[in-house]
């Protein structure tokens, strides 16, 4: 029996190619077949993003970013396309654009309590196809529930910052890696992909992990018996 393989993926909840990046990452773990724990990190595309932005995603990125309006609407078109062929539905009409660090903070409660995996899939569901708000504790006290986290505990968490300084912590250690946008993945703590690659891309980085350990532990082997 092989050793599962650790992936860790810097992610934001508002980010479009995190989403598609995490379906063609899950088909790359189905071909590669084999054990692979993941566990989300925290990175923060827009920290000066108000709760409570007054205005859609295409204000958001004409108006703070200062793209132009005919090009942000020419980028949400294609990767509302891209999200698409990955079975995910879009609703950039219905967006909520929001500051994320409590939805970062979500996720670290969420690992501490073994439901981290369905809080990132929440999450993302909730900002880029149902339309919810994921920058009021109220709300994501809510959208915690859903997946059987204690909702009354979710709200003194959040409240009380419990786990800022662990995404804090995230960003420090994004920067120390060199990460300057997301996804990233880095495979056994050796290897890293940015960006939203193709499910052979991931999957070829764990079949190579899984390779090298196998001539890793014959070599042991070998070294045993000599």
């Amino acid at each position: 029996m092989s050793e599962t393989i650790k992936v860790d993926i810097w992610s934001d909840v508002q980010c479009p190619w995190c989403y598609i990046g995490k379906r063609k990452f899950e088909a790359g773990v189905a071909a590669f077949g084999d054990d692979v724990e993941v566990e989300y990190h925290s990175f923060e595309l827009a920290p000066d993003t108000p709760v409570d932005f007054a205005g859609s995603p295409i204000d958001y990125l004409s108006e703070r970013k200062g793209i132009p309006v005919p090009q942000v609407l020419e980028m949400l078109q294609r990767v509302t396309g891209i999200a698409e062929s990955v079975g995910l539905h879009y609703d950039y009409d219905s967006v909520h654009q929001t500051n994320t660090i409590k939805a970062h903070e979500l996720l670290h409660y969420a690992k501490a309590h073994g439901r981290q995996l369905q809080m990132k899939e929440s999450l993302l569901k909730a900002y880029f196809v149902d339309g919810g708000h994921v920058g009021r504790i109220e709300d994501l006290a809510d959208l915690a529930a859903t997946v059987g986290l204690d909702r009354a505990d979710v709200v003194r968490s959040l409240t009380e910052n419990e786990y800022l300084a662990a995404v804090k912590a995230d960003v420090v250690q994004a920067t120390e890696y060199g990460i300057q946008g997301v996804p990233f993945f880095v495979i056994d703590g050796k290897y890293g992909i940015s960006g939203a690659q193709d499910p052979d891309t991931f999957a070829q980085a764990l079949r190579q992990v899984r390779s090298e350990r196998a001539d890793t532990d014959t070599s042991e082997t070998e070294e045993t018996h000599a």
